[in-house]
């Protein structure tokens, strides 16, 4: 099988030929094997995270799992009724930090409350601009200039597909909505309980615009491999009552529609998701979910999820992304991947990866023992 064949297979929850290998690397790691600067990425996109990731991908010899590559591809777009700029209002040799405004007709300039700040080794942070001392309007700043430009919708994704070709399978971010970060934009648990009836109409609205999105992607000439939902730390800003309230019943359309149109969907939400799992188990129409991480930062012991949820769903996961991957030995890494194809290889359904994203510094011989062991004792 080729790396795509193979990833469909298990995200189906079928047997292939042996157990994929996907490491999550989503971000640090391609980045920091560009040998650039992060904010030449994420800024600049030069080059753009997928391909770096891809690279990334071919560099290891992994089955690749490129989970998303744009969050505002095939939206709607209305002509906004304000010109929006984005500028630099500080830079030195480790950050890049970037801000918002518009133009009012009296001509002066209404600044957003965040910034987004750029590392020379890190992805960026969006945050609060008072939270680093920058809630005062900015006295200077300067353009941002050479942005190397991205094709937009099904031209993009026609793009990276090529690009990625058999190496691994491309999907596109579809969320349904959820309660965020009380520090961050959007709404969060206190604003729930203090707000619930325009909370709940908010989510009502988010609803029917995320599933306007995905009948455009899935109408479109190019489809993508898979459909990514959920979201990152779903039971960490929510409960599970609330997740049932606001979250679920788009998340069981999401997996619906998908079904019936023949294109799999996989959850992703790190932190505790067990209480997820069988949700999304018994009362959607999912096909894959991740990363299942484990005790203290998840939840879920993989043979117990294997035992009560894998013949409905497929699972992909569990390292621990520092006991393990960062900090632990080689012969840690073998002895984690070999019980975790244990625990969850029998029949197929399974993709070996990690409980989340690999740190930056996570030594290159551990990604390699990875693929290793699927490779070997992961044969079917």
């Amino acid at each position: 099988m080729t790396s795509k064949e193979r990833m469909l297979t298990a995200m189906c929850n079928r047997e292939p030929d042996m157990v994929p290998v996907a490491p999550d690397i989503s971000n640090m790691i391609p980045c920091k094997l560009t040998g650039k600067p992060f904010w030449d990425i994420y800024l600049y996109q030069n080059p753009p995270l997928w391909q770096a990731y891809i690279d990334a991908v071919r560099y290891f010899g992994f089955d690749g799992w490129l989970c998303d590559i744009g969050g505002d591809l095939y939206f709607e777009h209305a002509e906004p009724d304000r010109k929006i700029e984005t500028v630099i209002v500080f830079r030195n040799e480790e950050r890049i930090i970037t801000r918002q405004y518009f133009e009012k007709e009296s001509g002066k300039k209404e600044w957003s409350d965040f910034i987004t700040v750029y590392y020379r080794s890190d992805p960026p942070t969006y945050m609060k601009a008072s939270k680093i001392g920058m809630d005062a309007s900015p006295e200077k700043w300067e353009p941002v200039e050479g942005v190397k430009s991205q094709k937009k919708d099904a031209e993009l994704l026609a793009e990276v597909k090529e690009y990625m070709g058999e190496d691994g399978v491309v999907g596109i971010g579809c969320y349904p909505p959820a309660l965020s970060n009380p520090e961050g934009p959007g709404y969060s648990i206190y604003d729930y309980y203090d707000r619930y009836r325009e909370v709940k109409e908010w989510s009502e609205r988010a609803e029917q615009e995320i599933l306007k999105r995905l009948k455009r992607i899935l109408e479109a000439p190019v489809r993508p491999d898979f459909i990514l939902t959920g979201g990152s730390g779903l039971l960490v800003f929510n409960t599970p009552k609330i997740l049932r309230d606001i979250t679920l019943p788009a998340l069981q359309k999401i997996t619906k529609i998908c079904r019936d149109a023949g294109v799999p969907t996989q959850v992703h939400c790190c932190g505790p998701e067990k209480a997820l799992v069988e949700m999304c188990a018994n009362e959607t129409d999912l096909d894959s979910i991740n990363p299942l991480e484990t005790p203290p930062m998840g939840d879920c012991e993989l043979k117990e999820i294997k035992k009560l949820f894998g013949k409905r769903l497929s699972l992909m996961g569990n390292l621990h992304t520092t006991k393990i991957m960062l900090k632990g030995s080689v012969r840690d890494v073998e002895m984690a991947c070999k019980k975790a194809i244990d625990d969850a290889g029998e029949g197929g359904g399974f993709i070996l990866s990690t409980g989340d994203q690999c740190g930056r510094d996570t030594p290159e011989e551990n990604i390699f023992k990875m693929i290793e062991v699927a490779r070997t004792y992961g044969r079917y």
